[in-house]
């Protein structure tokens, strides 16, 4: 089993999505009201930072509730943060 980071996962979990909804990254800013840069950022692996306010703009633009977004096995084998 692998385990991700919370950061990882949330990555995954959105291009999941966007790629079952054919939805591009600008798209996905249009939608959640955020700039693209945004978008970008919070895909951006190399990140650390990632706003609450932001993902729930996202989730809100995917037109999800937040527990749909992260009801998934990927939220549910998630590796300690505290290391």
């Amino acid at each position: 089993m692998i385990f991700l980071s919370i950061r990882e996962a949330i990555i995954k979990r959105l291009k999941e999505i966007c790629a079952e909804r054919n939805i591009k990254y600008n798209k996905l800013a249009t939608l959640s009201g955020v700039t693209p840069s945004t978008v970008y950022a919070v895909m951006d692996e190399t990140r650390v930072e990632l706003s609450v306010i932001t993902m729930k703009k996202l989730i809100d633009g995917l037109d999800m509730s937040v527990t749909e977004f992260f009801d998934t096995d990927v939220f549910r084998n998630l590796e300690q943060e505290t290391k």
